[in-house]
This record gives structure tokens, C-alpha cells and sequence, in this order.
């Protein structure tokens, strides 16, 4: 059995796939526009004009692969009730790692040492996903 995330962006996941490809190195290993489907999508499914938009992408990052689309297009999100957690192979990777994936989101509990991580934190991206950073000790 396999699980694997899939994410919706709203019409933010091109955007969102060359901020994680600069952050944290992920590569996109299959990408779909809602222009090269072999069936188009059922009327008012996206909104107009969104031929171009990610209607399928493989990506990626570290051992994992994340499934991510832009949905309905219609720019909402609802990353709740879970976080990605990555785990870094030291502090400065973790420490990297955070301050990348925190600007221009919300950190929710700073990097620090905890009593199961010599560092761990949590933070929501600029696109509203969650992640916690950890070191394994």
C-alpha cells in the first residue's frame, strides 16, 4: 500500500512547485495542464480561462513523491487538520530548511530544542501548507 499527499493550490501550483524546487530541491517528474487532457474537464468543473493551469504533477522531494494540482482554479485553499514534516540530517539543514519554507508564511512554534528533537518547528508556507522541520536525535 501507498499513501501519498496530493495538494491543491487553487490556481497557485506552478508557483508553488518553483518555490519548492528552489527550497528544498524537489523535482517535478510529470506534469498534466488541463489543455493536454485527453477528455476535457466537465463544464463549470474549473473556472474559464484555466486551460493552462496544473491539472496533475508528480514531484519529487527527498525519497517522497508529492501529488499536486490547481484544482478548480478558483484560488482557494484548504491545507487543515495536517503538516508535511520533514526530517533534516542536522541543525543547520533544519535551520535552513525553516527559514525558507517560513518566509512569507506563519511560523506556528519556532525552531528550538524540544524534549524528542535537539531542533524542531513548525511553520505554514506562503501557500498555507504546513510543515514541521525536525531533527531526529
Amino acid at each position: 500500500m501507498l499513501i501519498q499527499p496530493y495538494l491543491f493550490f487553487g490556481g497557485r501550483c506552478e508557483e508553488a512547485l518553483a518555490f519548492y524546487a528552489q527550497t528544498l530541491g524537489a523535482e517535478v517528474t510529470m506534469m498534466m495542464r488541463f489543455r493536454d487532457c485527453p477528455d476535457p474537464p466537465p463544464p463549470g468543473m474549473i473556472a474559464p480561462g484555466s486551460e493552462d493551469k496544473v491539472m496533475h504533477a508528480a514531484v519529487r522531494i527527498g525519497e517522497t513523491t508529492v501529488m499536486a494540482s490547481d484544482g478548480d482554479c478558483r484560488g482557494s485553499t484548504g491545507f487543515q487538520g495536517f503538516s508535511l514534516s520533514i526530517t533534516a540530517a542536522d541543525e543547520a539543514e533544519a535551520d535552513r530548511l525553516f527559514a525558507a519554507l517560513s518566509e512569507g508564511g506563519q511560523i506556528q512554534m519556532p525552531m528550538g530544542a524540544t524534549f524528542f528533537s535537539p531542533r524542531f518547528g513548525m511553520t505554514a508556507d506562503r501557500f498555507g501548507v504546513s510543515w514541521m522541520v525536525i531533527v531526529m536525535p
